[in-house]
């Protein structure tokens, strides 16, 4: 009978733990909408706790909760974008502030001298809670974000996951409006995506029909010329197509990757590229996935 017990009451104490532990998190499924779709810590001892234990700098948000337009704006545009939730959830220790609230949550304020009722400020600190990067303010950007990111991996001699660097290639190519089109003639334009896919710069290709099979190209001018393309395309036996009209046809779009298991996944246009691109020319595609990524194949796979 003691034994019983004995074994009731550590089953609830272990209960209790985990469930103090799981809520120690929000979760993005419920979560005010200002907060987007990371799953934060709210507690900042905690969080430097486990920083200090898993090796991983804290990135605290500083936010309004409820907040402003450009609170829920950044909830939605910036903290919900999918490769930046994951570079945040995996590579640091998330942790929330609120700036309108009491308690635990000012005296962070004032530990770092943050306002209050003001608008997002993002930092990255180490378990000490010395920062580790330029404070984010007044720019509300994913690019912000990805920039502060970087350069506190590269600090601490980290290698950029190929997730992380395709989200930078997107980000920097919308922000410094470099993006430009192109238009490739070809054979097959299942063989014409995979080819021009492989290109560094090369944002984004679509299948379709203009006066037969073409591959219409989105791709970063700062990363690749017009002349680059052409001579690429050149030397695998396509040619630039100068009338613009195109019909996309959806159903050949993309056509390695849709015949594949990557296509359950939720993918970025850059990753689609790419992924078809290696899939195409039998090379390591899994390169270009993040890890939740990665294990939704393997689970998808075992199916």
């Amino acid at each position: 009978m003691k034994h019983s017990n004995f074994l009731t009451v550590f089953v609830a104490v272990l209960l209790i733990n985990c469930t103090a532990f799981a809520q120690e998190r929000t979760n993005p499924k419920n979560q005010d909408e200002e907060l987007g779709q990371v799953s934060w810590y709210r507690d900042f001892d905690v969080a430097t706790s486990i920083s200090a234990k898993e090796k991983k700098p804290v990135f605290i948000l500083f936010q309004e909760v409820p907040g402003c337009a450009t609170c829920r704006n950044y909830g939605h545009n910036v903290m919900s974008n999918p490769l930046l939730v994951e570079a945040i959830s995996n590579e640091f220790i998330p942790l929330a502030i609120f700036n309108n609230k009491g308690g635990k949550d000012k005296e962070i304020l004032n530990k770092y001298k943050e306002p209050t009722w003001n608008n997002p400020v993002v930092r990255i600190v180490a378990a000490n809670g010395e920062n580790l990067t330029q404070r984010i303010s007044g720019d509300y950007s994913a690019l912000a974000v990805y920039n502060a990111i970087v350069d506190v991996l590269e600090k601490e001699g980290k290698q950029i996951p190929k997730y992380i660097t395709l989200l930078g290639e997107e980000l920097k190519a919308k922000k410094y409006g470099a993006v430009k089109e192109a238009q490739y003639k070809m054979y097959c334009f299942w063989t014409g995506e995979k080819q021009l896919g492989s290109q560094e710069g090369v944002l984004e290709t679509k299948a379709g029909f203009n006066s037969g099979e073409v591959v219409q190209v989105t791709y970063d001018e700062t990363k690749i010329s017009k002349k680059q393309l052409d001579a690429f395309a050149a030397a695998n036996q396509m040619r630039p197509v100068a009338n613009k009209s195109f019909r996309w046809s959806e159903k050949d779009e993309d056509y390695y990757l849709q015949h594949s298991d990557y296509k359950n996944l939720n993918l970025t246009e850059l990753q689609k590229t790419k992924i078809n691109s290696a899939l195409g020319n039998r090379k390591d595609a899994t390169q270009y996935l993040s890890p939740s990524q990665l294990l939704q194949l393997k689970q998808i796979v075992r199916r």
